[in-house]
């Protein structure tokens, strides 16, 4: 990914995904976030939690991983990036899942993914088992995804689309197109070839069940008078005795 991200198809995208993730992470806050994937670009530059750092299967990351098998502690971190992960994993459920276990309750996961139904989608039909990046991997849905987090107990606070440019070689091409990146947002706003997905890990909280201190106050109420009427018989036969 990070060879095609250097071409005009790959720049067009990396502009639109680094502008909204800039505007999307910077008013996430804690103490631990993590970009998995892609270490080659520097998605978390706008946030401001102190420690920052990125995992992938190679490349110059800080921490060498794979996306499924997270070597941290369960409910560690606090923001996780993924860029185009689940597209090129072959265990997309596990990676959600680890994802998942690492949060903190309220932390954030935030999933760029590619559009199967856009133009993009189409042109990844119509590639061969064996193309190059990005056309080889599987493009899920948003819908599927948001399916998928809701299962782990996810909240989906937004989707934004973008790149409804079809998938161009040249920058020329591209750049006559851009007039569908101002058009698609209105007429078509599902249909563009990236979307980004921000979620929170959501933790249902303990129901703490409260005494019914009106059935308490009633049930003393039904013992009081037969106290009282035990000590007044043990009473009279002591001053019967008595006599």
């Amino acid at each position: 990914m990070a060879g095609w991200f250097a071409t005009p198809q790959g720049q067009y995208v990396l502009r639109w995904e680094q502008a909204r993730l800039d505007a999307m992470v910077a008013d996430i806050f804690g103490y631990n976030a993590l970009q998995l994937g892609l270490p080659h670009n520097e998605f978390l530059r706008t946030n401001r939690i102190s420690y920052r750092f990125c995992s992938a299967v190679r490349g110059s990351a800080d921490i060498l991983t794979e996306a499924h098998a997270l070597p941290y502690a369960s409910a560690s971190l606090d923001l996780v990036v993924l860029p185009h992960v689940l597209e090129f994993s072959p265990q997309p459920h596990q990676v959600l899942r680890e994802v998942e276990r690492v949060l903190v309750s309220e932390g954030s996961a935030i999933i760029i993914g590619f559009n199967p139904y856009s133009l993009w989608g189409v042109r990844k039909l119509l590639a061969r088992k064996k193309a190059e990046m990005p056309w080889r991997g599987h493009f899920f849905s948003a819908s599927r995804i948001k399916d998928w987090l809701t299962l782990l107990g996810f909240e989906t606070l937004s989707d934004d689309f973008g790149c409804y440019a079809p998938p161009l070689a040249t920058a020329k091409w591209l750049e006559r197109w851009r007039l569908l990146d101002r058009m698609g947002g209105r007429w078509w706003p599902v249909g563009g070839g990236v979307y980004v997905l921000h979620a929170i890990k959501r933790v249902q909280g303990m129901r703490l069940i409260a005494p019914n201190w009106r059935d308490l106050r009633a049930a003393r109420k039904n013992l009081s008078p037969v106290a009282r009427r035990g000590r007044g018989v043990v009473g009279n036969a002591h001053k019967t005795d008595l006599h």
